[in-house]
């Protein structure tokens, strides 16, 4: 493989990862004692008939938030998210169905998902992953709110220097060919002066 499309697919694959990590799945970290927006627009817009905050480990215990026509909130929701979570925008425009879940603990960290329906089967919106960690918690890395995003940034970009630099290197010395070997002839036995 040429060292141009080894770079290409470095940074090929560099791009699909960010991508995907950030296209379709939100990661926010927050801290004990904070109120966090779970963002989900519903790109349709218009008449919401069914609304499902889920968290997915809990999908048999009940729902974050539900809304079937009118707020539901207490038939079928988790108990522990009951009083703590409401919509930013109560009648739901322009498709806002973000929720705010106020006071967030370390038993709030987990994978939600918003789904929609407009009519018929409910549609997965958005994906977002919360991670709530204790106040002043900065053992992962990071800087002192916990942020790791400069870090692996910059680790992946150093990675990438690394590959085109070694990449390079190994096509300079191709294209140079091999070294040339310096003859050194020892000094025969005749040379020498024995004294």
């Amino acid at each position: 493989m040429s060292a141009s499309k080894l770079i290409l697919s470095v940074c090929l694959l560099a791009c699909f990862l960010k991508r995907s990590l950030s296209k379709d799945q939100q990661q926010i970290t927050v801290k004990t004692g904070d109120d966090v927006t779970l963002q989900c627009l519903d790109p349709r817009g218009g008449d919401i008939k069914l609304l499902e905050w889920r968290r997915q480990d809990l999908k048999d215990e009940g729902y974050v938030y539900y809304y079937e026509g009118r707020p539901r909130i207490k038939d079928y929701q988790h108990s522990s998210f009951q009083d703590r979570v409401e919509l930013v925008d109560p009648k739901m425009k322009n498709g806002n169905v973000s929720v705010i879940l106020k006071n967030v603990t370390i038993n709030d960290t987990g994978t939600y998902e918003c789904y929609v329906a407009s009519g018929g089967r409910p549609e997965l919106i958005n994906t977002i992953t919360l991670t709530v960690r204790v106040s002043g918690d900065n053992k992962r890395g990071g800087d002192e709110d916990g942020n790791v995003g400069l870090k692996v940034g910059l680790s992946v970009v150093a990675l990438l220097v690394g590959v085109v630099g070694v990449v390079g290197v190994v096509m300079y010395r191709k294209r140079k060919g091999p070294k040339e070997e310096t003859s050194y002839k020892a000094p025969d036995d005749k040379d020498t002066d024995h004294q």
